[in-house]
């Protein structure tokens, strides 16, 4: 599973099916696609179902171990009371699991603090702060330990049931004091908690005197001090929740954030105090005062009595913590009403209808069948009854009742002091608790899905005795937001930056991308209006190679990728709105161009068209290029308003009215509201040009990283699409890689890769020391090619969790991307994988100390836990040929040693065809081989259950092992019901181990010097079309070993004769580098018969030296168009030309330049005539309808808005009637078509009485008839572009020497790496060898044989000592990860349950009438300007 981490776009392109679709928009054919998941997305009515379901069974899971914890608590102290009937030594052992039952829980936290303590991160703590809560917890368990372990046993069980209510009362009194409601009216709910816990201890004192005085079973007058020791003790119970007041009141927000930084060695030091006060309390009690410890008593012989007493403890501690756990679960998944505070509030009415229950039906079994006529008669049999037919418990619990008023031989009337008492006690903790029934987990404007325990809850520490109270007042209050918090909310939201990199991408492939980018929009909706998941986006597109130069003009011109792209823009914007896009820019820039589109909703699109003569291609440098944008300029410029430059006029991009209110445009609105948005909430999205995703795939990776704010990254699940064999393998290796894997990997301590194909990554994880600007360094050496550029995306997390951030995954979060379909393609894609993983890997491991001092997700543990994991991956190799080798001892009867040596002769054959063959002779012997090996899989596989047959067992190592695989991946499938299908190509993924875990290790390892791509390096058929179109001859030598390819063109032949004349050189410099050139990449010299190439390769840079220049300068005059002389000095130097210094070009006022006035580059006006098509009258007329129906879609207007849509098309045809279908309509056939249509909508509204919708109809009518604006770039942010292009992202150009200098060095890395990997692997094997040779019973393992039926043989099955060690150390890492997948389960059915109950339901928009206040200023290159009387 090493490699299953990554995801690129690493496919060949595949045919192109929908090449020609959409090329144009004909009258003839008004069809159109329907992209998959166009669809409005609504909310399942299974997902809605199992929402509630899951919440009710939570809720009952909380009851249900609240009232068994609470109902042990009761059953041990009324065991172990001094009146029970029990002998000494059975109260003794029942008092001593009483103890324990108040020491587990602490005894948990101990555990839990000391490993964070250890293994994640240490802040050394101070004194202070450190003693003040270690005095605290003293006082706290202080009052616990008297309370359970001194007074309760003296309690009858009814009045231990009420008195804990009491506890609440510090907490009551602290809400007084501190006015902690949001309505002053509600301060009666902690007033009345306080009267009415007094009026609870008043009853209890009450009931007692008059127990007393009435010689209620024999009741002494010593119970007064169990009474005020009980009272006092509940106090200081109450002590434990002070922090929740405090922090609810914003006091000591210093101390208390102190706090927070070394909590887990405060709990370390206060666990253990609490354990020695109540083990204290437990000695000096019973030991020193009452003297009920006799030691020779812990000597226990009795099987009845240790199991009831364990069976008690075990239940109350583990239904404590259950009730705990589910109570947190209840929080997070938004059911804190239903699911969280009704159980806790019904467990004492709970308890106390199930023991009225058991008295009064139970209780007649006791009176061996007769009737007694009083409660006072039945009480008194029950003295003489014994426990040999009758329950242990049920008698004490029915005794300790007896013991209350209902047993008086006087009146019973004060047995209603003691209902009094209970009624008044749960009463008072229900109305100090009333804030948790108003507390909003999920709101209108909440900004988590799932929330860390933390954030619902004060302490990490429960009290067992009170776990319904403990966990009531431990929740966190909600209090009104101070004044200085205003702004909160606001800093809160975020913005996410969607940025897909395109590297010859099919047009299917782009379909999926841009259809989950118009999903996202329409879940977003309108960015000037509040969403409820409080973010805002932009998605931006990085198009690599985007351009061609076209032999016949010489002119730079984009190429049909970027024309696929652009028809899938129209494509998909006309199927989510049925119109052509309203708002289109096009703008040249100095890497080449950009795009901008309005998407439906009003949220952003930017597609940047890379020029690989301007600026470095493939993806690393597409990522680098937008973060340096995203994160860099526009962090900066946003945050220093400063830098902006005026606007002057009402063309400019924004205005800002008297009160400061800014009106921008739809392209500046993020940039707006990011200055209130700080680095750690501001995110970009890593797609790549194929990912599928839905809106809840992106707002799960969001949630995971607002809870946490060390998480610099997230990933989802990945599932490949596609058809055929290769893809039904990756189906299933994907499957189990992110399965146990992954959710091992962020169970234990950190995901090692977040797969650039979908990622979500915290902007300032991203501009944190040694990341970035490291992630920026160009591969200057052999291991530097491989670990930077062959896995760009392990290398960036790799460099995140060195600098301390942890990365995660969320197996909720689905994407789905296409994956290598040919035998061919999948090779060379793992070619790259495999050895970036295991530079990546080896270099974390190297740095492994230093990173888990920084890292706190990163412990000494784990990191012995990817050693193991490494080894077995290059162990991989040795353990599938051994695997052969017994299936050849399975198949064909061979002896152990003659199968070794039989199977080992494939690898070293394929080894030296990898060495000594070209890299397509490699991948077809590994295609046959791969065959070969699939067949003796299936048999070896038949075999070893013929094998099975024969031994009359299963219970063999090896059969445990395979039944025992079979089935913990059956589980684990089932556990993913929706992947389930998947356990289907797990046979073929069996069948495939050889080839996917040997051919393939070595076909890497030998290749690892080529540091090409190796997918999607063809380009597309037009340019190729074009450079063969004059071709007069095109032979291929072959001499030796030597491939000598020779083609001559028409330009090649040309150039020929004018260097035999001796003109090249005044045109041409021989000798001429310019920084421009096509980079070489140094891949391309690895092979020999690519070096007889080199004076065709030297012949095509001289002929396009002359028009890299030219670019330069083209760049140059725009950038001087675009930039004027900074006054910065020489830090703001142009990066173009000296051409730009001798430029006396004025420069216009407008920040947007009307396209007559500027000079645009070659590629633009063919662009530009793309969407000029949507003014066509055919597309005119739809886009009409369309328009006046989105901008009047309210219900109220749907009548009028008929009308007009009516009215408004009978204009178009009357203007148009002499315009062709097809014909594109001119600037003054704009203009009156426009006069026109307005002319008609004032009427048709004034007919209706709704002349107040005329701005609204105008606007819409003039997006109608809007064409695409050509703009030029704002001068700082052209700067920006030649700064960065100069520093970081210039191309590359390497010398002759330096790329045979990178090769030599690559080869020599190659050996060092097949050398390491075949003597660790031969080592393994020749053991393995050894052994067999010395045989079995010389040196082996003797296992009892046993049969099915579980009778034992007399046989001994015989295991080598390496392969018993090697299966179970690989059957211990599979079980370590099948645990760490149940809790990774769990936890995402949690975070899936949260989202579900927040998802967002699709309903279309009622806006509110725009008030007649208002008026429109008209903007030439935008309509969607608002000015108000009031800004006037």
């Amino acid at each position: 599973f090493t490699w299953v981490m990554q995801q690129g776009n690493d496919r060949k392109p595949h045919h192109r099916v929908h090449h020609s679709i959409a090329q144009r928009r004909d009258t003839w054919d008004p069809f159109q696609l329907n992209p998959a998941g166009a669809e409005k997305e609504e909310k399942r009515r299974c997902f809605q179902l199992a929402q509630h379901l899951v919440a009710v069974l939570v809720g009952l899971a909380v009851l249900a171990a609240a009232v068994v914890a609470k109902g042990s608590l009761l059953v041990l102290s009324t065991l172990s009371s001094p009146t029970s009937r029990r002998s000494p030594k059975e109260k003794q052992f029942y008092m001593l699991m009483l103890m324990f039952c108040l020491v587990f829980p602490n005894f948990l936290v101990f555990l839990k603090s000391l490993w964070r303590c250890s293994f994640k991160s240490f802040v050394p703590p101070k004194m202070k702060i450190m003693g003040f809560i270690c005095l605290i917890e003293v006082l706290v368990s202080l009052g616990t330990s008297v309370l359970v372990l001194v007074v309760m046993p003296q309690f009858d069980v009814l009045t231990n049931l009420f008195i804990s209510g009491g506890v609440c009362i510090v907490s009551a009194i602290m809400q007084i004091i501190f006015r902690l409601q949001r309505d002053n009216w509600k301060i009666v709910f902690p007033i009345c908690s306080l009267i009415l816990t007094s009026i609870g201890y008043c009853m209890l004192g009450i009931d007692y005197y008059v127990r007393v005085t009435s010689y209620v079973d024999r009741q002494g007058s010593d119970c007064y001090i169990y009474v005020a020791l009980g009272i006092f003790s509940s106090l200081l119970v109450s002590l434990c929740w002070w922090e929740n007041s405090l922090q609810a009141t914003n006091r000591m927000q210093d101390t208390l954030s102190q706090l927070d930084g070394f909590r887990d060695f405060v709990f370390v030091i206060s666990s253990i105090l609490r354990i020695l006060v109540i083990g204290a309390v437990y000695l000096i009690y019973h030991k020193l005062i009452a003297k009920t410890i006799l030691w020779d008593n812990f000597v226990l012989r009795d099987g009845e009595l240790l199991k009831t007493g364990l069976v008690l403890f075990f239940l109350q501690a583990f239904c404590s913590a259950a009730c705990h756990w589910f109570g947190v679960v209840a929080c997070k998944i938004h059911s804190v009403r239903m699911s969280f505070a009704l159980p806790l509030c019904c467990t004492g009415p709970a308890m106390l209808l199930l023991g009225i229950v058991l008295f009064f039906t139970l209780g007649w079994k006791l009176d061996n069948g007769t009737k007694s006529e009083s409660i006072i008669e039945f009480c008194d049999k029950l003295l003489y009854l014994n426990t040999k037919n009758t329950s242990v418990v049920l008698l004490e619990l029915t005794r300790s009742m007896c013991r209350t008023s209902l047993n008086s031989h006087y009146f019973q009337w004060p047995f209603s002091m003691l209902a009094l008492e209970g009624v008044c006690m749960w009463s008072g903790f229900v109305t100090c608790t009333y804030y948790v029934w108003k507390i909003k987990v999920s709101g209108k404007t909440h900004h988590f899905f799932i929330r860390k325990t933390s954030q619902l809850f004060v302490r990490r520490l429960y009290e067992s005795a009170f776990i319904d109270l403990s966990l009531l007042l431990n929740t966190k209050m909600k209090v009104p937001k101070a004044k200085t918090q205003e702004s909160h909310d606001e800093m809160q939201k975020c913005v996410i930056y969607l940025c897909a990199t395109m590297w010859h991408e099919t047009y299917d492939e782009m379909l999926k991308i841009l259809t989950s980018m118009f999903r996202l929009d329409r879940y977003r909706g309108d960015p000037k209006e509040e969403h409820k998941d409080c973010f805002d986006f932009e998605c931006h597109i990085l198009m690599d190679d985007a351009f061609m130069t076209d032999d016949d003009t010489n002119k730079r011109l984009v190429n049909t990728y970027v024309n696929d792209l652009i028809h899938v823009v129209i494509e998909v914007y006309r199927v989510f709105t049925n119109k052509e896009p309203d708002d289109v820019s096009i703008i040249e820039t100095p890497y080449g161009g950009r795009l901008m589109f309005v998407l439906p909703e009003g949220n952003m699109l930017y597609v940047h068209l890379k020029d690989k003569l301007l600026i470095r291609n493939k993806k690393r440098w597409s990522q680098i290029m937008y973060m340096y944008y995203l994160l860099g300029w526009k962090g900066y410029i946003v945050k220093n308003p400063s830098k902006i430059p005026q606007l002057n006029n009402f063309s400019r991009a924004s205005l800002v009215s008297l009160d400061s209110e800014t009106f921008v445009l739809p392209q500046y609105d993020n940039d707006n509201k990011r200055k209130f948005i700080s680095d750690d909430n501001t995110y970009i999205l890593a797609l790549d040009g194929d990912t599928d995703f839905h809106p809840k795939a992106v707002i799960l990776l969001v949630d995971r990283l607002r809870m946490y704010d060390n998480v610099g990254a997230a990933c989802g699940r990945i599932h490949p699409t596609g058809m055929g064999p290769m893809v039904w393998y990756q189906k299933f290796e994907y499957a189990v890689g992110h399965w146990l894997q992954k959710t091992a990997e962020h169970v234990f301590g950190s995901v090692l890769c977040s797969p650039g194909c979908f990622s979500l990554f915290r902007g300032s994880a991203l501009m944190d020391d040694h990341i970035l600007k490291r992630y920026s360094t160009t591969a200057q050496r052999a291991q530097e090619y491989v670990q930077y550029d062959q896995g760009e995306d392990r290398w960036l997390c790799t460099l995140l969790l060195q600098q301390g951030w942890r990365v995660e995954y969320n197996a909720a979060s689905d994407a789905y991307t296409n994956s290598p379909q040919e035998f061919e393609e999948f090779y060379n894609q793992r070619r790259r994988w495999g050895p970036s993983t295991l530079a990546n890997t080896l270099d974390l491991l190297h740095s492994g100390p230093e990173t888990v001092k920084r890292n706190e997700s990163i412990s000494r543990i784990y990191v012995f836990y990817q050693m193991f994991t490494v080894g077995s991956s290059i162990l991989g190799p040795a353990s599938v040929t051994l695997m052969i080798a017994s299936a050849f001892q399975f198949v064909f009867r061979l002896t152990g040693t003659l199968s070794i040596i039989v199977a080992c002769v494939p690898p070293v054959f394929y080894i030296l065809i990898c060495f000594l063959t070209k890299s397509n002779t490699q991948i077809t012997i590994a295609g046959i081989m791969s065959v070969l090996y699939a067949f003796l899989m299936t048999a070896s596989f038949f075999s070893i259950i013929g094998d099975m047959v024969i031994q009359q067992t299963f219970l063999t190592p090896t059969g445990l092992f395979l039944i025992s695989m079979a089935i913990m991946y059956l589980i684990t499938a089932l556990l993913h019901p929706e992947e389930f299908f998947l356990i289907i190509y797990g046979l073929m993924y069996f069948i495939c181990i050889p080839s996917g875990y040997l051919l393939l290790t070595i076909y890497s390892l030998v290749n690892m010097n080529n540091v090409s791509w190796g997918t999607r390096e063809t380009n597309k058929g037009g340019v190729e079309q074009k450079k063969l179109h004059n071709l007069l001859c095109d032979k291929t030598c072959r001499c030796c070993c030597w491939d000598m390819k020779i083609q001559i063109t028409q330009e090649t032949e040309r150039l020929i004769f004018q260097q035999l004349a001796g003109q090249i050189t005044q045109h041409i410099p021989v000798n001429a580098i310019t920084q421009n050139e096509t980079p070489l990449h140094p891949a391309l010299m690895l092979e020999p018969h690519t070096r007889q190439d080199t004076k065709k390769e030297e012949a095509k840079e001289e002929v396009e030296r002359p028009l890299v220049d030219d670019l330069r300068k083209k760049a140059a005059k725009s950038s001087d168009l675009g930039s004027s002389s900074s006054d910065d000095g020489a830090e703001n130097k142009s990066m173009s030309s000296s051409d730009e210094e001798d430029s006396d070009h004025d420069h216009d006022d407008d920040y947007m330049i009307r396209e007559a006035e500027i000079p645009a580059a070659d590629w633009v006006h063919p662009v530009k005539e793309e969407f000029l098509k949507k003014l066509t009258y055919f597309n005119m007329k739809r886009n009409l309808q369309e328009q006046i129906r989105y901008a009047l879609r309210n219900k109220d207007y749907d009548e009028v808005c008929e009308d007009l849509v009516l009215m408004l098309t009978d204009t178009l045809n009357v203007e148009l009637n002499s315009v062709g279908p097809e014909d594109v309509l001119s600037d003054y056939q704009l203009e009156e078509l426009q006069l026109a249509l307005n002319r008609q909508a004032r009427q048709t509204l004034k007919t209706n009485r709704m002349e107040k919708l005329e701005k609204r109809v105008k606007l819409a009518i003039e997006k109608t008839l809007a064409a695409p604006q050509v703009q030029k770039l704002e001068e700082n942010e052209n700067d920006f572009w030649n700064k960065l292009i100069e520093r970081y992202l210039k191309p590359i150009t390497h010398t002759k020497e330096h790329q045979e200098e990178v090769n030599r060095e690559l080869k020599s890395l190659r050996n060092k790496a097949v050398f390491l990997y075949f003597i660790i692997n031969v080592l393994w094997v020749v053991a393995t060898f050894f052994l067999q040779a010395i045989g079995n019973d010389v040196i082996s393992i003797k296992i009892p044989k046993y049969y099915p039926n579980g009778t034992k043989s007399d046989e001994f099955l015989k295991v080598e000592p390496l392969t018993l060690m090697f299966l179970l150390s690989f059957a211990i890492l599979l079980i370590v990860q099948f645990l760490a997948m149940l809790y990774h389960r769990v936890y995402t059915l949690i975070h899936v349950v949260s989202y579900r109950s927040s998802e967002k339901n699709y309903k279309e928009k009622e806006e509110e009438d725009t008030g007649d206040g208002h008026f429109i200023m008209e903007n030439p290159a935008h309509n969607e300007i608002f000015l108000t009387t009031e800004d006037l």
